[in-house]
């Protein structure tokens, strides 16, 4: 496009082109270069990313393609629709870059969906956009007359801020007579054109010369900039003060203090008098920021520091000092103080976050970026390379292109372990001493399912008593998940299966929130003892994961069973006939009861009792056996019948789950002449065969309930002797035992015959240490044992 023509100072029509010719270059592997010319307006083409990349721009669209910089302001941007990189803002290059002959733009393209970071370069490119300008419009010179052909006087050169081509390249000077301009020093880089003497001046005939200096740049169409000499004809003072050198180069550390040294400058003039006295001061082309910061003393010449210097602002200054007589036409020499600033490391690096990836998922793949960072420092040199460093330990690690930084995890993550990382990056530069600084960027990492629900035990037993109403509560099954949120809400279920034909759910339920186990039926042990079910614990993650655990679940027996006597037998409207012949001795074998307990254990256990009978002291039952025997023998006058009701129940009623069930049984015996008994009236209900273990020994005894009965019984034994002085007779029990080796004190209430106290607890359990008082007992004779055992009317205290 064609930018709108201006005219230079000159008065000539300029008419400035702007050309896109744009340059994008792209080394295997290395950023991508353009350059742009500076002043292009809002939207000016710059190069084909997309095209450079080899992608389709819609792409770089759907994947949210942007710049970053590390600077604040953006002077270029991304064009989605085109992929272009194009013009944001208008660029100045001498305001960009003053100091620098090239001026570059450091950028960097993240694309993203997978993470991808390219750094882009763009050279702004100077133009011909500012003519050549001198530090004043007008010189004035005033030259002795006596001043000899090839005398020079300096001319502060035209500065421009363009560059290359751009900048000064020529000057012209008005036709002159006496005057000629020597571009040599133009020419080796001086900024100080020398005005030679042609001829000798005649004040007589011409005191005044006006003379017009013109500056050409080498623009296309060049530009110029122009300066009005004018030059005054005097005598006498012909000699102008000459310094000992024209250029003074200084080395200064830019944390000098103000007052420093720079340099001691020395001139001299051969006149005399005040036109040889030598006054010293800023040259009139020395720019005012190098006057702040330099001071020269007029007297002594020297040049000292008189502010803050800053290699990062500026890396050299060239002090123009001049020399001035005090003759009546004063005369001044020239020279440059070339001052190049030594870097010192007085800026710390600075690490920039330009992008951050978080949370991370707990399976991210080793390398995926996690944050992008740049990093600067205004140093120079060796003060200026940094390094980068995160602690070790971290599954994280830095990857670096320049002064760019990519944080990519290494290794694996565990959001169990660690949730969140917060990383200290550590940017160093290589100064010394090295200065630092910190960046902590806080990464958390997200859950994801990849742990199944845990079982507190790796199985479960439940025991629960038979006859249980419906839903009652069973066990809590309980499981933990370490993952986080829905990944780690556990909810419980029954796998299938069947138990006894049905299904698992016709017998057990559970809760699925907080996995309570509930009974939906009641069980009964005689039918069911044990079965097991499977339990399910299940995450809400996707996908969801599961464990199981197996709950095995016994059935207590509980005394629910009335005992069953089997022999002798008896319909309801007649007792058992038993005959017995009428001299019978003493202790001649009756009958002998049988009976079962359709329970288990304990509640099976069966003690037989004389509940009533005709004759109380003619017999007896045998507590465990079940045995009715006579007491004494018969006598002649004794009667023909005798009616026995014998009753078997438990010994021990569960104390945990059941009552006592009794049964009764009655029979009747019938005693004749010929000595044999016969059975009345009466009938049995239920019969357990027994067995008894009875001593025989006079001081001690031995009591064992009745083994065999059902399955899975158990058979306990006790002992005593003759510590205890309760030996009754036959089937009675002491009213303590105490079991070898265990705390325990069984304890055995004994009611009188015939008592209406309820006889279901007749044992209870201590400990040893709830006895606080040991009976003193006595031992009893054998006679009165025996006569105990004689006169004992009835079998049917609860022992």
């Amino acid at each position: 496009m064609a930018a709108a023509p201006r005219r230079s100072r000159g008065g000539a029509m300029v008419l400035g082109l702007l050309l896109l010719g744009l340059c994008a270059c792209r080394a295997a592997g290395g950023p991508l270069r353009y350059s742009v010319r500076e002043e292009l307006p809002h939207g000016a083409f710059v190069g084909s990313v997309a095209s450079d990349l080899g992608v389709d721009p819609r792409r770089l669209a759907a994947r949210g393609a942007r710049l970053t910089s590390g600077t604040g302001r953006q002077y270029l941007e991304l064009d989605l629709g085109r992929g272009a990189l194009l013009v944001r803002e208008r660029m100045d290059r001498e305001a960009l870059c003053e100091l620098s002959p090239t001026c570059f733009l450091s950028l960097e393209l993240v694309i993203e969906q997978p993470i991808e970071v390219h750094n882009v370069e763009v050279e702004v490119l100077d133009i011909n956009d500012n003519a050549p300008c001198f530090p004043r419009q007008d010189y004035r010179l005033e030259i002795s007359e006596s001043a000899m052909p090839g005398a020079r006087f300096h001319i502060e050169s035209a500065q421009d801020p363009d560059v290359g081509t751009n900048s000064v390249q020529s000057y012209q000077l008005s036709p002159s007579r006496h005057f000629a301009l020597d571009l040599k020093g133009f020419q080796s880089g001086s900024k100080l054109l020398d005005l030679v003497l042609q001829q000798p001046l005649d004040r007589e005939q011409s005191a005044l010369e006006q003379l017009v200096l013109t500056a050409v740049d080498g623009g296309d169409p060049p530009r110029s900039g122009t300066a009005q000499i004018s030059v005054r004809v005097v005598d006498t003072n012909d000699n102008p003060p000459t310094f000992d050198r024209s250029t003074y180069t200084v080395s200064l550390l830019e944390n000098a203090l103000p007052g420093t040294l720079v340099v001691k400058l020395n001139a001299s003039d051969p006149d005399e008098g005040s036109n040889g006295e030598v006054i010293y001061s800023f040259g009139s082309y020395t720019p005012q920021k190098v006057r702040q910061l330099f001071s020269v003393d007029p007297h002594s010449g020297e040049v000292r520091v008189n502010g803050t210097l800053d290699y990062e602002e500026a890396s050299s200054y060239e002090i123009y000092v001049q020399a001035a007589d005090q003759g009546p036409v004063s005369m001044a020499g020239h020279c440059k103080v070339l001052v190049n600033i030594v870097d010192a490391n007085d800026n710390a690096p600075e690490v920039v976050l330009t992008s951050l990836y978080s949370p991370v998922p707990e399976d991210a793949k080793a390398g995926t970026v996690v944050a992008l960072m740049s990093v600067t420092d205004q140093d120079s040199g060796l003060n200026k390379q940094v390094s980068l460093r995160i602690p070790p330990g971290l599954p994280f690690t830095l990857n670096s292109f320049k002064n760019s930084y990519t944080l990519v995890t290494q290794g694996n993550l565990d959001h169990e372990k660690a949730a969140a990382y917060n990383i200290t990056v550590t940017a160093t530069d290589s100064g010394n001493p090295p200065l630092s600084s910190q960046k902590v960027i806080h990464v958390e990492i997200s859950d994801i399912n990849d742990n199944p629900p845990r079982f507190e035990e790796p199985v479960y037993s439940v025991y629960i008593p038979e006859n249980n109403p419906l839903g009652a509560f069973m066990c809590t099954i309980k499981a933990t998940d370490p993952d986080a949120a829905e990944n780690a809400y556990v909810t419980y279920s029954l796998l299938d299966g069947e138990i006894e034909g049905l299904p698992v759910s016709s017998y057990v339920s559970i809760k699925s929130d907080n996995g309570d186990m509930y009974a939906v039926r009641s069980f009964d042990y005689e039918t069911l003892r044990e079965f097991q079910v499977v339990v399910q614990a299940q995450d809400a993650g996707i996908p969801s994961l599961s464990s199981t655990v197996t709950v095995h679940i016994y059935v207590v027996d509980e005394n629910d069973h009335a005992p069953q006597i089997l022999y002798p037998t008896s319909t309801n409207t007649s007792a058992a006939l038993e005959m017995i012949p009428r001299l019978a001795y003493a202790g001649y074998l009756v009958t002998k009861i049988i009976a079962i307990d359709g329970d288990s254990g304990q509640n099976a256990w069966l003690f037989f009792h004389l509940v009533q009978t005709s004759d109380p002291g003619l017999f007896r039952v045998e507590l465990h056996t079940g045995e009715i025997r006579t007491t004494r023998k018969l006598g002649e006058d004794s009667t023909p019948t005798f009616n026995l009701t014998v009753e078997p129940k438990h010994p021990n009623p569960d104390w945990r789950y059941s009552a006592s069930l009794r049964a009764g049984m009655q029979s009747a015996v019938h005693m004749e002449e010929a000595g044999i008994l016969r059975g009345g009236p009466g009938g049995p209900d239920q019969q357990w065969p027994t067995v008894s273990s009875a001593t025989t020994e006079p001081e001690a005894g031995e009591v064992s309930p009745p083994v065999g009965a059902g399955v899975n019984s158990n058979s306990w034994t006790f002992k005593f002797g003759p510590g205890n002085p309760k030996q009754g007779g036959p089937g009675e029990l002491p009213d303590k035992f105490i079991i070898p080796g265990s705390p325990a004190i069984i304890s055995i209430r004994q009611e009188p015959p015939n008592s209406q106290i309820d006889k279901s607890d007749f044992i209870t359990f201590g400990k040893k240490e709830e006895t606080k008082k040991k009976k003193k007992k006595k031992k009893g004779n054998k006679t009165q044992e025996k006569k105990e055992k004689g006169n004992s009317t009835t079998e049917n205290s609860d022992q």
